[in-house]
């Protein structure tokens, strides 16, 4: 089949299977899988052209709203968290659009920007694991609560009755949560300033921001993966819509002459059905899986396509 717009030529099968295999795994860590779906279009699809920015945002708007109901039917929405990342990537998302396409139509010069923030993650997270290891943290005691309950058969709320995540306290300076008998917090302004810099790297590339900003809250922010993984998912679908939005809109008013920067709608939603089935199966697994397997894995394979993206730059 070949796609109109974008000019890719590929089985209609292709996409979701690609969508829904790697969006089960990467859904459990908060992450939609769209920074694997990139350079899969790109390397292996050959769609090079600014359009495959907004086709790769397609693919969230389309397949994360699975995983999120899944999340909040669990009571394990993070809605601080959630509403503090879509504050601040929206704005970033916006400006990635300018910087995408009169600065970057070719992307190879802030691939190396990403991989190398991505291998940094990565590797912290990884050291982290390491330092870790064998130490019981409030994040594993909630966690061993929550996978009590859910075999159990009461997992999807916490045993009070209430959602699992309950707000405790917000202000500009420190928000504060309960996640099964534990208490959490992180800085509301200094998280916020962190979305709008990973909205801006999202804008540009083409990913909503959920691949670094996931794993740069579990490891900076010290937050469990459980209670965050639901939150990362919606504000890179909300800020997703936004991003498509402009690039439908007003990129061909701002793209150079013969630029093509409106998505690819057909092959976004293929790839975003595989991820609605995939993004609903992770979520539905992630509380039988411990975070000491969720969190190695997620850091193993950001860590493993940052040195991808870097070594691609020099050779």
């Amino acid at each position: 089949m070949t796609f109109p717009v974008s000019g890719v030529e590929t089985a209609i099968w292709v996409p979701p299977l690609v969508a829904l295999v790697i969006s089960f795994f990467t859904s459990m860590g908060g992450v939609s899988g769209a920074f694997l779906i990139l350079p899969f279009q790109m390397s292996f699809l050959g769609f090079t052209s600014p359009s495959v920015t907004p086709t790769n945002l397609v693919y969230n708007v389309v397949g994360i709203p699975s995983g999120v109901y899944r999340y909040f039917k669990e009571g394990r929405m993070n809605w601080p968290l959630t509403w503090n990342i879509i504050a601040g990537t929206l704005p970033g998302l916006a400006l990635g659009l300018f910087i995408r396409v009169w600065y970057l139509p070719d992307p190879k010069p802030f691939k190396l920007f990403v991989g190398c923030v991505l291998l940094y993650i990565g590797g912290r997270m990884l050291y982290q694991v390491v330092r870790d290891r064998g130490k019981t943290t409030a994040g594993e005691a909630a966690e061993a609560r929550m996978r009590q309950q859910t075999l159990a058969g009461a997992g999807e709320t916490a045993s009070s009755g209430r959602p699992a995540i309950c707000t405790k306290s917000w202000s500009l300076s420190c928000t504060e949560y309960e996640f099964f008998g534990e208490s959490f917090r992180f800085h509301t302004t200094g998280l916020f300033v962190l979305a709008l810099v990973v909205g801006l790297i999202g804008g540009v590339y083409g990913i909503g921001g959920g691949a670094i900003i996931a794993p740069f809250i579990v490891s900076f922010f010290g937050l469990p993966i459980h209670t965050i993984a639901g939150a990362a998912l919606m504000g890179t679908c909300v800020t997703s819509v936004g991003g498509v939005l402009f690039y439908e809109f007003f990129g061909p008013l701002v793209a150079l002459p013969g630029q093509s920067v409106r998505p690819d709608w057909l092959l976004g939603f293929l790839f975003g059905i595989g991820g609605f089935v995939g993004m609903y199966l992770g979520a539905s697994c992630q509380k039988r899986v411990p975070a000491a397997i969720i969190r190695p894995a997620l850091a193993m394979l950001i860590a493993g396509v940052g040195m991808r993206y870097v070594l691609g730059y020099f050779f």
